[in-house]
């Protein structure tokens, strides 16, 4: 009887077995196709020692609340930071410029640019109006070298990122009587793109949009910046802004009549000016204290 009772269970479990689909596992470096067809994953090597990811893993600490009523005094400031000094040049780094980071940005959506009729964030773009800023549009004509026909062809000339060499930046310096302390914030950042006539030579400079930094602070913040001496430093674009580790002149301040320093004095005098307003803000906050 036990013998009878065992084989009828081994039978059950080999008609178990058969009955099951049968399932290969496919080898890690293996990967399937829509098709069913199996290849080798082709990933390309890791270009550093490790894989870095505390850029992309990082969080931005949002700002610390003020009251309007904690804010006994605040001047607004308009900057001109030019990438071509020395300070600077992280902001032209060939690989990833800082302009082709908030173009890409703009131009993916991911990023909401405003217009510069002003400077209040009036006006917001379209990426499709974004993409046609710096494009021209040339015609060139062309030969058939077989049959020497005549064709014309239309090329689409895009934005050189060389061509931007300065931004605008507006910010806020307040008091906050919470904390007794100085602090700035800034507010917008508008690339200048150079204009030139049709030999190449400049004309004038003219802003192409405004960027909100306030939201743009996430971008930025998984944005990696070239930093000099250790390559294993991480310093985000975030970071560099809101440590001012960039060197910058003020070319107006708020005033009655909404004008700038050039508008009223020129040449060395204009710096001197611009380093005037400066230590004023700094004397603000020095001159509230006794010692």
């Amino acid at each position: 009887m036990k013998i009878a009772l065992r084989l009828l269970c081994l039978f059950l479990l080999l008609t178990i077995f058969a009955a099951a689909p049968l399932t290969a596992q496919t080898p890690d470096n293996i990967i399937m196709t829509e098709s069913g067809d199996t290849e080798e994953d082709t990933a390309r090597p890791l270009d550093d020692i490790v894989e870095k990811r505390t850029t992309l893993d990082k969080r931005v600490l949002p700002y610390d609340h003020v009251r309007e009523a904690d804010i006994f005094w605040e001047k607004r400031i308009w900057r001109v930071l030019d990438i071509r000094e020395k300070m600077n040049l992280p902001f032209a780094y060939p690989e990833r410029p800082f302009f082709t980071i908030l173009m890409e940005a703009a131009e993916s959506g991911e990023l909401t640019v405003y217009g510069t009729e002003d400077d209040k964030f009036s006006s917001k773009l379209t990426p499709e109006e974004v993409s046609s800023m710096g494009a021209t549009i040339d015609t060139v004509i062309t030969f058939d070298p077989v049959t020497y026909q005549e064709s014309i062809q239309v090329v689409r000339n895009e934005l050189n990122p060389e061509d931007v060499k300065r931004f605008r930046l507006k910010e806020v310096w307040f008091f906050d009587e919470e904390t007794s302390t100085l602090q700035v914030r800034i507010l917008g950042i508008a690339p200048l793109l150079d204009v030139k006539d049709d030999n190449g030579n400049f004309k004038y400079e003219q802003p192409m949009f405004w960027v909100y930094y306030p939201d743009a602070r996430k971008m930025l913040a998984h944005e990696r910046v070239f930093t000099f001496g250790n390559d294993a430093a991480p310093m985000t674009w975030e970071g560099l802004l809101e440590m001012r580790y960039f060197s910058s002149y003020i070319f107006k301040e708020s005033n009655v009549h909404d004008r700038r320093l050039q508008e009223y004095v020129t040449g060395v005098d204009m710096l001197l000016e611009a380093d005037k307003i400066r230590q004023e803000i700094f004397n603000f906050e020095h001159d509230l204290w006794s010692y």
